[in-house]
């Protein structure tokens, strides 16, 4: 059972049942559209989106000119970025005041960017709608803002629903929260979800993302185990284990998993670019790199993640002593919307490691020009002479670098803990440990926290190493 009426209703099983006989035997499917929209809205629901997409397909088929093809076909549109098609199609929808033509009127819109006026056509429809269609409408709505990332609207339109104890208007308050970044408030509302229903293999998917947000990645991957148990094969629950144990440094089973996602979902640009890192991360450099091709290869021209491919096919081919191909992937980020200034860092980072001093040091300086002596930038270059094993040339850099930010400053001192421990400067080490973590717990953790065992915080790392000093005659155990 569904726990939704229409779906748990005796004729719409039928309907389904008849539909999947047809499927399974090979047989033609003779269908209405409509009928084909509600078995697609099932398969949706239960996140079904390769058998959703096949049932609209069909009904695309056998007819064309249906409200549900139409609609079909206009979302397609705007997933290629063809608005002036998905318009062509949304106007083939004679009736204008069917829901489908008035979300996709508004979806469009918000596609594009153009949220007030999507924002203003959905107000001006709502004074028309129904008492009885009241709630279904506001939810539609959050639902769109949500999907396109229009998340204080989204609240925004929550307010305005009905509140109620229903499993679907929870699940959609704790996404709208999470898109909010709200996340102690999220994971709250899915975990009061899944003591309803632990079976539902959602609501453990988005309890874990919730849990990665807080950076909480042990107990991301717990959530996630509980729904890839439900559901092997569910793309959300390997994804978000992938994920937090790549946060984990566990790259070998991060990777185990992003391949698993990979077989789930072949053309994601994100799974493959993870795949990638952790390849490198694991000194599989040759491996990593077809990977990453391969990412590059599928990434739309418009992806969000196609300049961390690029900079991620540069490292794998640095590792790999190749220098030039590193380089070319980074100069084509000069096309792209990005921070060029970091990718002269990058640049630099990569000449450094393949022996090449002055042209490094010519690049470190274009990036600190083109930022104005940004501390940030300068930090970046610091770290970079670390990584590359010019530890002493990095602590003088870094004596320099204090002398010249502003005395609230908060970065680098936890860089600086790591550099001056590798050179046994351990008084000044323990001084700087004292300051990362008073500044900067965040970045004290992200930097020295392979120092210390399981279960010490930032703020007991001073007394954990000064405990140890003296336990071993100034010495780190």
């Amino acid at each position: 059972m569904t726990d939704d009426e229409y779906f748990d209703d005796d004729e719409f099983r039928e309907l389904l049942y008849e539909y999947e006989q047809a499927v399974r035997s090979g047989q033609p499917v003779f269908m209405d559209a409509d009928d084909l929209g509600d078995v697609a809205d099932y398969y949706q629901q239960h996140g079904r989106y390769d058998e959703a997409q096949a049932a609209l397909e069909r009904a695309a088929e056998l007819q064309p000119d249906s409200v549900v093809a139409l609609n079909f076909k206009m979302h397609n549109a705007i997933n290629e970025g063809d608005y002036d098609a998905a318009e062509a199609y949304l106007e083939q929808i004679a009736d204008h005041d069917l829901p489908e033509y008035v979300y996709g009127r508004a979806e469009l819109w918000m596609a594009q960017g153009e949220e007030e006026r999507a924002d203003n056509y959905l107000r001006d429809n709502f004074s028309g709608v129904s008492p009885e269609e009241y709630q279904d409408y506001v939810l539609d709505v959050v639902n769109l803002y949500s999907d396109y990332g229009y998340n204080e609207k989204a609240m925004e339109w929550m307010m305005r629903a009905r509140p109620d104890d229903s499993d679907d208007f929870k699940e959609l308050m704790a996404h709208t929260l999470f898109g909010l970044g709200k996340y102690d408030d999220s994971e709250r509302i899915f975990k009061e979800l899944i003591d309803r229903d632990p079976f539902q293999k959602r609501y453990w998917s988005a309890l874990a993302n919730t849990q990665f947000m807080k950076e909480e990645y042990g107990e991301s991957v717990s959530s996630s185990e509980y729904a890839i148990a439900i559901d092997p094969s569910d793309a959300e629950g390997l994804l978000a284990k992938a994920n937090g144990l790549f946060r984990l440094d566990n790259f070998d089973e991060a990777l185990t998993y992003y391949q698993r996602y990979g077989e789930q979902e072949p053309d994601d640009e994100f799974g493959l670019l993870h795949q990638g890192t952790c390849l490198i991360s694991l000194d599989r450099c040759e491996e990593a790199a077809a990977v990453l091709q391969t990412a590059l290869k599928v990434a739309p021209g418009d992806s969000p993640y196609l300049v961390e491919i690029l900079q991620e096919l540069a490292f794998a081919y640095s590792d790999m002593e190749m220098p030039e191909t590193a380089l070319y992937y980074l100069d084509r980020t000069d096309e792209l919307d990005c921070d060029h200034v970091d990718m002269l860092v990058i640049k630099g980072h990569i000449l450094l490691a393949n022996g090449r001093t002055e042209q490094a040091e010519d690049m470190f300086r274009q990036a600190i020009i083109k930022s104005d002596n940004s501390p940030r930038t300068m930090m970046r270059v610091i770290v970079s002479l670390y990584d590359n094993q010019y530890v002493e040339a990095s602590y003088q850099a870094f004596l320099k670098y204090f002398k010249m930010v502003p005395a609230d400053w908060n970065e680098g001192y936890a860089y600086m803990a790591l550099v001056c421990h590798s050179l046994k400067r351990y008084d000044e080490f323990l001084d700087y440990l004292r300051e990362a973590c008073r500044r900067n717990a965040h970045e004290a953790q992200l930097v020295l926290g392979h120092l210390f065992p399981d279960g010490v915080t930032p703020a007991g790392y001073y007394d954990f190493m000064e405990k140890q000093f003296k336990n071993n005659n100034n010495q780190p155990s």
